[in-house]
């Protein structure tokens, strides 16, 4: 029990830092966001180059302006389902060591989220892994899931993701 409370304000003291500009955008019916700095652009979706042997949610690369770049499909990598793309649907390109494309439902704004508006992430015990959840947002009504990008895919993955990319 001490471990837990002590993990809670560990979590409570780090969204006291979070506060700052968030691209928020849409995956299914919930809405999340990611650190602006970690975004290096925005674009409809294009012609994805699948690659065989890939984990599912590693729909293949894009050729973005002469430059390789590995795509990630957040729905299948959260166990969301697959859904057709729209004119709605955009690849954000984040940098994650490598620039690695997310395809996300839509994108909604930049929203400029105070550290009083963040909570930390609800624990759900050691079964669900919630390293990637920065901490959550209350913007308005509404509450919006904010996203270590960093965290998002596995060493060995970023690894697979890094080698699409030739790096």
């Amino acid at each position: 029990m001490e471990a837990q409370a002590t993990r809670v304000i560990e979590k409570a003291s780090q969204t006291a830092e979070l506060g700052g500009k968030y691209l928020t955008f849409n995956l299914a019916d919930e809405q999340y966001g990611l650190e602006i700095l970690k975004v290096r652009e925005i674009v409809k979706v294009m012609d994805i180059t699948g690659v065989p042997q890939m984990p599912d949610y590693v729909k293949g690369v894009v050729n973005l302006r002469g430059k390789v770049i590995p795509v990630v499909d957040l729905r299948l990598k959260f166990g969301l389902p697959g859904t057709d793309y729209t004119d709605e649907t955009c690849i954000i390109v984040v940098n994650v060591g490598t620039e690695t494309g997310i395809v996300v439902d839509t994108v909604e704004e930049v929203a400029d989220i105070k550290d009083e508006q963040i909570e930390p992430p609800p624990e759900f015990g050691s079964q669900i892994d919630t390293r990637f959840i920065l901490g959550l947002g209350k913007v308005g009504e509404r509450v919006k899931i904010l996203l270590d990008i960093d965290r998002i895919l596995s060493d060995t993955e970023m690894t697979q993701v890094a080698a699409l990319a030739g790096k």
